[in-house]
């Protein structure tokens, strides 16, 4: 009964604030015809991430994770002519067909996926001019999430902004006795946000048609 409300409020907030897509309804039909797993952030939530990039005033975005683009497309739709997303996918089927749903949507000069471990392929990010980025989504495997962490300072400026989702876990990260590896990557990630001099950071628990989950933020203040 109570998720039932939970997505009910979450449908009433999309069907008053966010205006019916076409885009963004292919790209969710897309993904779902590719047999991709149902971890799109919810239209809501992509406002959100949107909204957030609109005000940092983001021209450059890394996102770590792209599956079918849902969540590339709102972060591109903020950034202004000639501003870049460049998005970490590592499986190479999820990869194509966000690039397709990226070109249906007119933002391939703006996003650029890139295929491979993200771990593989962030020196070579570091070594090229397109960072410091402005902001930084996290929504990858969740036990690299330290280690995604370490690199987001490396790419960032004072002022960047680092998102992290799905942090709550359903409830399990407070549990420090946690066997699942999920779990275990999202306390570390939290240690290292909360003993980070460089980091000013808070998280949030949020419940809807997303389940209940929760999104971290830390701003780089050094």
């Amino acid at each position: 009964m109570q998720e039932t409300t939970w997505i009910a409020v979450d449908n009433y907030f999309c069907e008053r604030l966010i205006p019916a897509d076409p885009v963004l309804t292919a790209t969710l039909q897309n993904s779902d015809a590719g047999d991709l797993p149902q971890h799109n952030v919810a239209p809501n939530q992509g406002k959100f991430l949107h909204l957030l990039a609109s005000l940092q005033g983001a021209k450059t975005v890394l996102e770590f994770g792209t599956l079918g683009g849902y969540s590339t497309i709102w972060l591109a739709r903020a950034l202004p002519e000639g501003g870049r997303v460049v998005s970490l996918e590592f499986n190479p089927h999820n990869a194509a067909i966000a690039q397709k749903n990226i070109d249906r949507a007119g933002l391939s000069h703006m996003v650029d996926i890139r295929v491979g471990k993200a771990l593989d392929t962030l020196p070579q990010l570091q070594a090229e001019s397109i960072h410091p980025f402005d902001l930084i989504f996290i929504d990858a495997d969740k036990p690299n999430n330290p280690h995604y962490l370490e690199w987001s300072l490396k790419l960032s400026r004072p002022g960047t902004l680092i998102i992290g989702d799905n942090v709550v876990r359903n409830g399990a990260v407070v549990d420090p006795a946690s066997t699942d590896a999920n779990v275990q990557g999202v306390r570390s990630f939290m240690d290292l946000m909360a003993n980070n001099p460089r980091l000013s950071a808070t998280a949030l628990q949020t419940v809807g048609s997303k389940g209940y989950d929760g999104f971290s933020m830390a701003l780089v203040i050094a």
